[in-house]
């Protein structure tokens, strides 16, 4: 799959000497993809049908390490299968139109499999730095062996380099006064499986977006407490997904006219949420979600023990105390845990060395559907927030944009190589 040399004599001045004996240096005739989740899985599979070599790392050891590693049990898509599929490969037709996490892993599995992607696991990209001398990527990497003992160093030299860590590369932990004084327990939503663990417990659980309401949901029989200040929109209308919905919608009216729409329609469905402390947010959802990539709450069955008491939402934080929390409107509950549904962020501005394409945030400087190409062989697949369906059209420009790059200087390639054996036959 790799054309790989380790004969870089041309190359060995731009390095500095002393790495020469410690990071292992190789060539890629191709791009480096750094991201083994479905953004990395689908450039690859994009790349090989346009038979373009790559190299695919992964930091840890299996693909879709955030939905295998690091989401919840009761975890399913909140869109349709449709708007989630990768490049050239549908869901089975057997799996239901809102697919669980473990039927996600499945297909991405299948989908690794299918077009033989084998990623370079449990690799981290320490950093990556565009050479303009010779204009190449310097990815340089620790490897860690099968068994955890050792670690390798490796510097991948190549003339693309593809961003594929996503979004969601990084919890969030904010900081609450007194949290360390808190001397229950206290957990990520990343690390979180199931209630079961939590049974006759009072959670307190902090977030505002999916991961809060479905995590309070699976806890609703412990006592949970939510904290929730955030649109909540119902998954369906009418027998469709207020996804698809405002699809449709955005192609005859504009996004402030979609977004009164979709909220009337939650009014009517959901009725008045204020009341049970579900307080609105000040933009409307779709201009929210295009803005700050925040994704509107999409109600799957919380609202129901919301208004049953089951659930109880609370305002916000003021401090923690040893096994009570205090809130704004002071307020002190005793609690026995706390589960973080805060959210992610994208780690890429702590290992590359660009300021063109991202901006400090990890996120590119173009919005969707222009921010997925840089300067100098620089991509960016899977920032789109726009989930999978994004993503995967990325992919698909990406893939395209090097696969062209790529044929053209291999064809240049072969006629000076061409051309260099007929001067030396001429010569003899």
């Amino acid at each position: 799959m790799h054309n790989i040399s380790l004969n870089m004599p041309a190359m060995a001045q731009s390095f500095n000497p002393e790495e020469l004996f410690t990071r292992r240096c190789i060539w890629v005739n191709g791009p480096v993809i750094v991201g083994a989740g479905p953004s990395g899985l689908a450039v690859a599979a994009c790349l090989k049908e346009q038979t373009v070599p790559f190299i695919l790392l992964e930091r840890a050891n299996c693909i879709a390490s955030l939905w295998q590693n690091r989401t919840y049990d009761r975890l399913k898509l909140h869109l349709p299968n449709f708007f989630c599929q990768l490049p050239n490969f549908p869901f089975p037709l057997d799996f239901p139109e809102y697919p669980t996490k473990f039927q996600l892993i499945k297909y991405l599995e299948s989908y690794a499999s299918y077009f033989n992607i084998t990623p370079q696991f449990n690799e981290t990209v320490q950093s990556a730095k565009y050479d303009e001398t010779f204009g190449l990527w310097r990815v340089k990497t620790i490897r860690k062996s099968h068994s955890g003992n050792s670690c390798n160093e490796f510097e991948y030299i190549c003339r693309w380099l593809v961003v594929a860590t996503g979004e969601n590369a990084e919890k969030v932990v904010p900081e609450f006064e007194g949290l360390e004084e808190f001397d229950g327990h206290i957990m990520h939503a990343c690390d979180y499986k199931s209630g079961l663990s939590y049974d006759g417990q009072k959670v307190l659980v902090v977030g505002c977006g999916n991961s809060g309401m479905e995590v309070s949901l699976d806890l609703c029989n412990h006592h949970a407490r939510p904290l929730m200040v955030v649109h909540v929109l119902p998954r369906e209308v009418f027998g469709s997904s207020i996804f698809e919905l405002a699809i449709k919608l955005m192609k005859h009216f504009p996004l402030k006219v979609v977004d009164k729409i979709l909220l009337i329609l939650a009014c009517l469905i959901l009725g008045n949420v204020e009341k049970h402390g579900l307080k609105r947010s000040s933009e409307e959802p779709l201009e929210l979600k295009n803005g700050a990539g925040k994704t509107p709450v999409l109600d799957i069955g919380a609202l129901k023990k919301i208004r049953s008491d089951k659930i109880k939402v609370v305002p916000a934080i003021k401090k923690f105390t040893t096994g009570k929390v205090e809130l704004v409107d002071d307020r002190v509950l005793q609690i026995d845990s706390v589960i973080l549904a805060t959210g992610y962020r994208s780690n890429v501005p702590s290992w590359l060395k660009e300021n063109e394409l991202f901006s400090n945030d990890g996120i590119p400087r173009n919005p969707f559907p222009n921010g997925w190409k840089g300067s100098g062989g620089l991509y960016a697949v899977g920032f789109t927030r726009k989930g999978l369906s994004g993503a995967s059209l990325d992919a698909i420009s990406v893939s395209h944009d090097i696969a062209k790059s790529w044929k053209e200087e291999t064809k240049q390639k072969k006629k000076a190589v061409a051309s260099h054996h007929r001067r030396c036959m001429s010569h003899f």
